[in-house]
């Protein structure tokens, strides 16, 4: 048979909830879960694995992440029955300001995606290195948890539908960006599902990386190489900027959930410069709008009725406001999270929401765009889960590869405002507002629920949210849950006031037109989504720990059917 780059996105099968005892991965990437599976086998634990498995999507998905990009984790530690977080994310070059952007001809409000100024240090290979130092088991090396993906690398692997896809509409930018784009095609060109694709410059990178630790990718060839490309270009990067990157240990931030008058649950996400605020504000201003009376118990909505989904539309319209105002650096800028998260602020917002309409003078921040990134989850046969994403941002990031590297560079700093007053405005050595988040449910008493994630740009507080409402009041199972059609809140429509946009919002197919209709009808912007286009509204993973009457450990996991993955433990 012919090979076929034709992507039917029709949801015409089901899924079935996978079941595990000991561990499982859930990942966007069956080989890469596979990998992950390996490293749990051979005594790791559920840190190990999942940095045995980012390493791997950056072969089998390169198009969605990569070592030139960033991550972030939360990690449950059941022994001490406690939510750790890393922020992997990485600075903007020390010499890179806001005047030298200006002077560089650059306008408008953020730095293009294309743009060599929009690479920052990438973070991912400190925070690999940190999670398996602060969160491992200690049984296995770097070497040996990086050895599957260099396999993969090495040998070969088919590539994925999906992947595929992604990889064909970047095929023009890799060409473009620099001149080592053949270092990630297949004779000159995407290689197409059920191809094999060898990368042998990423696994020379990787068993660098594996034999000398961070010092293998912040100094020596490789560091050289990234700085030669970025300055043959225009861009500031230095070596110093490179080896002076650390990652940071970060304090999760959380928000109670009362499922009902017996039992509540916490939701845990890492604090800025990531968007997980906004996920937890919306939770909150939704439970909010519950408890003063605005809506009804959700439980007593029809799911995915116009009315269910205005409030959530609400909702995150409302957190998404004052995220774009305060997300930023927290190293640089002050940011009053316990302020924003307490009962009585959110309360007030939960006042903004009018049941009957669009409040359409809602400040905002950035469009949505796609669902480029790798969100997975691992847990193991110890109670510990391991939460983590790992992305380029927008796809292959800028697409410029370095010299004998194997992989992209990401295009995080075009997330920077270009607004000398902004909180997000761009300073050397800066981070910014980063749209990836790992999320965590635990029991108030510290026990752990599960840990999720839905990827993909400014989707990615509005899966959490929905994905999450699914489950607890709509008694969706895992798989369920993801499967669900959603909305993407999208590019915002300027309504005449330089202050206040109304959004438009994308309705997944699935969702009937009567809903369609009477969203326009409360003053909403809509739009129906279908084929390829879904990628819009993000692809999940989920583990969860069940109950159960024999006190015996068992996992329930869940992969969007919108990627190329599925769960696999044993």
């Amino acid at each position: 048979m012919r090979y076929n780059n034709d992507l039917n996105m029709d949801f015409k099968s089901r899924r079935s909830v996978v079941y595990g005892r000991n561990c499982i991965v859930s990942s966007s990437q069956p080989l890469a879960s596979q990998c992950g599976l390996e490293i749990l086998r051979k005594g790791g634990n559920a840190a190990d694995a999942a940095v045995a498995t980012a390493a791997a999507l950056n072969v089998t998905e390169p198009c969605s992440c990569g070592i030139g990009g960033d991550c972030f984790v939360l990690y449950y530690d059941n022994k001490r029955k406690k939510v750790l977080g890393l922020n992997g994310s990485g600075r903007a070059p020390k010499n890179l300001t806001y005047e030298k952007i200006r002077e560089m001809g650059i306008k408008g409000k953020n730095i293009p995606y294309d743009n060599i100024n929009s690479i920052t240090v990438p973070g991912a290979v400190d925070a690999f290195i940190e999670t398996i130092k602060l969160f491992g088991s200690g049984n296995l090396s770097l070497n040996e948890i990086l050895n599957p993906a260099i396999r993969l690398a090495e040998d070969g692997y088919p590539v994925s539908e999906i992947t595929a896809f992604s990889w064909a509409s970047s095929e023009y930018l890799l060409k473009q960006a620099s001149n080592n784009g053949n270092d990630m095609l297949k004779n000159g060109r995407a290689p197409k599902p059920g191809e094999i694709m060898k990368m042998p410059k990423l696994a020379k990178t990787l068993r660098e990386i594996g034999e000398k630790g961070r010092d293998g990718f912040y100094k020596g060839y490789i560091a050289e190489s990234i700085v030669e490309l970025i300055k043959s270009k225009g861009g500031l990067m230095t070596i110093e900027d490179l080896s002076s990157h650390r990652s940071t240990i970060v304090e999760p931030i959380s928000i109670s959930y009362c499922l009902n008058d017996k039992q509540s649950i916490r939701i845990w996400e890492c604090p800025p410069n990531g968007q997980g605020i906004v996920a937890l504000m919306a939770i909150g201003i939704l439970e909010q709008m519950q408890k003063d009376k605005k809506i009804p118990s959700l439980e007593n909505f029809q799911h995915n009725s116009a009315e269910y989904l205005h409030a959530l539309i609400e909702s995150l319209r409302l957190a998404f406001s004052d995220g774009s105002y305060y997300i930023s650096d927290p190293d640089i800028e002050d940011i009053p999270l316990n302020e924003l998260l307490s009962s009585n602020y959110l309360s007030k917002r939960a006042q903004d929401f009018n049941p009957n309409s669009v409040n359409k003078y809602i400040k905002h921040g950035k469009p949505v765009n796609s669902s480029d990134t790798v969100y997975f989850a691992v847990t193991d046969n110890q109670g510990n889960a391991c939460s983590f994403i790992f992305s380029n941002y927008t796809g292959f990031g800028t697409g410029a590869i370095p010299n004998n590297c194997g992989f992209t560079l990401q295009n995080r700093g075009s997330n920077f405002i270009l607004e000398e007053n902004h909180r997000n405005c761009i300073k050397g050595g800066k981070r910014p507002y980063h749209t990836i988040i790992p999320s965590m449910i635990t029991y108030q008493n510290g026990d752990l629920l599960g840990c999720y994630g839905v990827m993909g740009g400014f989707m990615q507080p509005q899966g959490h949210l929905q994905v999450l409402m699914n489950m607890l009041h709509f008694n969706m199972n895992v798989q369920a849950a993801l499967d669900a059609p959603r909305f993407c809140i999208g590019p915002y429509i300027p309504n005449g006031r330089d202050d206040y946009v109304e959004s438009e919002v994308f309705i997944e197919d699935g969702i009937s037109e009567q809903v369609l209709e009477k969203l326009k009808s409360l003053g909403h912007h809509v739009k129906l989504i279908k084929g390829a286009d879904r990628s819009i509204f993000g692809r999940g993973q989920i583990i969860l720990k069940l109950s159960n009457d024999d006190n015996q450990l068992v996992w329930a996991a869940a992969s969007d059917p919108r990627s190329d993955g599925y769960p696999i433990g044993y």
